[in-house]
C-alpha cells in the first residue's frame, strides 16, 4: 500500500516516525499530568472532609 517514494523515502519515513514519537511524548505527558492533578484533587478533597 506504500507508494514508491523514490529518493525521498528516507526523509518521508523518518518524518512519519518523528511525528509519531512526538505524539507519543505529548500523550505521555498528558497522562502524567492528568494523574498528578487527580491525585492533588483527591488530597484536597480529603483534607476538606477532615
Amino acid at each position: 500500500m506504500m507508494p514508491d517514494l523514490g529518493k525521498y523515502a528516507l526523509e518521508v519515513n523518518s518524518s512519519y516516525v518523528l511525528s509519531l514519537m512526538a505524539l507519543g511524548v505529548i500523550a505521555g505527558l498528558y497522562v502524567k499530568r492528568n494523574r498528578a492533578v487527580r491525585r492533588a484533587l483527591a488530597e484536597l478533597e480529603a483534607s476538606q472532609d477532615a
